[in-house]
């Protein structure tokens, strides 16, 4: 199962986020220890570099795309190469929505049509949509015009 897809900018604010069985009261040290883990490792990186890390036999992958980061945590058959192909398909998403890696402004501005991609891509803790033409028809964007 898929327990947490959150997105928060560079300082730790969270953007979004999506809890799937999580106990409420467990998601406040998620927050903190995922926003935690950014900031220890996630400076200097590569746009869309992916780490790995384990936390409490969870697996957890997660990047920055543009200015925004994006953690994912998994356990059971979402093991690190699933959450990979997860993390993948809510950028390239992500990427299609904001035409670019996303400013923190630019992300915020798409705030609707990310939340959307998200809940058409992750639903229930479950990995639903990696098609990006299947994603982009659900939400009604438009493909990209070829030069």
């Amino acid at each position: 199962m898929i327990l947490a897809v959150l997105f928060a900018n560079s300082d730790g604010n969270i953007l979004i986020e999506r809890f799937h069985g999580v106990p409420a009261e467990e998601r406040l040290h998620w927050r903190s220890f995922l926003v935690k883990l950014g900031s220890e490792n996630l400076k200097g990186s590569k746009n869309e570099e992916l780490h790995v890390a384990s936390h409490k036999s969870v697996s957890i992958v997660y990047t920055t795309i543009g200015d925004v980061c994006l953690y994912i945590v998994g356990k059971d058959e979402y093991d690190e190469l699933a959450l990979a192909e997860v993390i993948f398909a809510i950028t390239s998403a992500v990427k299609d929505v904001c035409g670019k890696p996303p400013t923190e402004r630019l992300f915020l501005d798409k705030y609707g049509r990310i939340c959307l991609c998200l809940d058409e891509i992750v639903w229930q803790g479950l990995l639903e949509n990696t098609e990006k033409d299947r994603v982009r028809r659900l939400i009604r964007l438009k493909p990209p015009v070829e030069p």
